[in-house]
């Protein structure tokens, strides 16, 4: 088993101090920054995200691997600026205005980042104002996460706020649905973190 596998299997089981070892003896022993990330990062949150997709990891273990990939992250974020990495994208994300609850944005918005994209996480409470903030950031796309059936409303304020724009608009959130996503006009819906990545991935795909 190589190293990347091992890296790969440690933040699959959300071993966060065993992935700080591992990155940091991937870096000293000369290896490219970017296959770190290539070949054990990223595919260990694909891993974890298909698990949770088929119902054999749980939002704990998701979490638990999140934070684990995030601690991983820290070290190489800043290698991977330095190295001129292309990511796959810039996306916005955030908690729609009247809405505190960020446990759903902050997993969508890790598991974006462990899959190659940029994200700029602009909080909770978010109004279109600072969804616009996102977009002069230079995003490509827009997360929006509400928990509250009172607050999801704000949503479709935001699909026709960007509608004639370039910028895709993506929602979700435990009272949100594919009908609620057609009604307003979003680009897109998903009912969890991988397939969040999966919806960014076509959407964005189809504008490269």
């Amino acid at each position: 088993m190589s190293n990347f596998d091992d890296l790969k299997n440690a933040i699959i089981k959300g071993k966060r101090d065993e992935v700080i070892n591992l990155v940091n003896e991937l870096l000293a022993a000369g290896n490219d920054v970017n296959q770190i990330v290539d070949a054990g990062m990223i595919p260990a949150m694909r891993e974890i995200g298909e698990r949770f997709s088929r119902n054999e990891a749980y939002v704990p273990e998701l979490l638990i691997a999140a934070r684990a990939m995030q601690a991983g992250l820290g070290i190489v974020e800043p290698l991977l600026a330095a190295s001129g990495r292309k990511s796959l994208g810039k996306i916005a994300i955030g908690t729609v205005k009247g809405d505190l609850h960020d446990i759903g944005k902050n997993l969508v918005a890790i598991m974006l980042k462990g899959a190659g994209y940029d994200v700029i996480d602009l909080g909770v409470n978010c109004d279109i104002a600072k969804f616009e903030s996102g977009v002069e950031q230079g995003a490509d796309l827009i997360a929006c996460s509400a928990l509250l059936t009172t607050t999801m409303s704000y949503m479709k304020e935001i699909a026709e706020h960007f509608k004639n724009s370039k910028v895709k608009v993506i929602i979700g959130g435990a009272p949100v649905t594919q009908s609620f996503a057609d009604e307003i006009g979003a680009d897109g819906y998903s009912d969890d973190a991988n397939g969040a990545v999966k919806l960014v991935d076509l959407l964005l795909a189809k504008t490269a």
